[in-house]
């Protein structure tokens, strides 16, 4: 018998959460797309799962016009919305803790007031093999090339690694954004 590692553990219950979110927002003709960390993994693990890093939350893009029927359609999969810190999000209405809450990001707006973009709209979501919707390649790229944390520089990483930031990708940028992907590939 073969025993589920931590990690692996962690992985599903990532996917459990995602999985039901889904079924609640697909079942109240909600449009969201996962954005992210955790979006990442699941570009990556289907190329290269060994490559793929693990996330200790979820970031889920939606419109804010959607904000009240989301709170209301989470109700029934044990998730509570809450505003906190300036932070919107959904946690386990039993055990709500912000570390491994889904983070609501909306579209169409910057996340921080310094950001030079905006998060994109959700036009073409990938159905990912966790059944679930996470924003394209091309969009992450430029979300964590605006973002530009450590954290986002290690998922830029991760994807340029697994050959998903390709030359389309690259050219589409912003030139501020072209200098930034230069810079952590010279960091490599």
């Amino acid at each position: 018998m073969l025993a589920n590692t931590f990690y692996e553990n962690k992985v599903e219950q990532l996917r459990d959460v995602v999985k039901r979110l889904d079924a609640a927002l697909t079942n109240a003709g909600i449009r969201y797309q996962v954005i992210g960390g955790f979006a990442v993994f699941c570009h990556v693990d289907r190329i290269d799962p060994l490559a793929a890093r693990l996330t200790r939350d979820v970031d889920v893009a939606i419109d804010r016009q959607d904000l009240q029927r989301i709170a209301q359609a989470v109700q029934s999969i044990g998730l509570q919305y809450r505003h906190a810190a300036g932070v919107d999000m959904l946690v386990d209405a039993v055990t709500p803790k912000a570390r491994s809450a889904i983070h609501l990001i909306f579209t169409n707006e910057k996340v921080r007031p310094e950001y030079t973009d905006t998060v994109p709209d959700i036009s073409q979501p990938v159905r990912a093999t966790e059944g679930v919707f996470i924003a394209p390649v091309a969009d992450l790229v430029r979300m964590k090339l605006t973002s530009f944390r450590l954290k986002d520089k290690v998922h830029i990483q991760d994807l340029d690694s697994v050959g998903l930031i390709t030359p389309e990708i690259e050219s589409s940028l912003s030139a501020t954004l072209r200098e930034r992907l230069q810079e952590v590939r010279a960091s490599e």
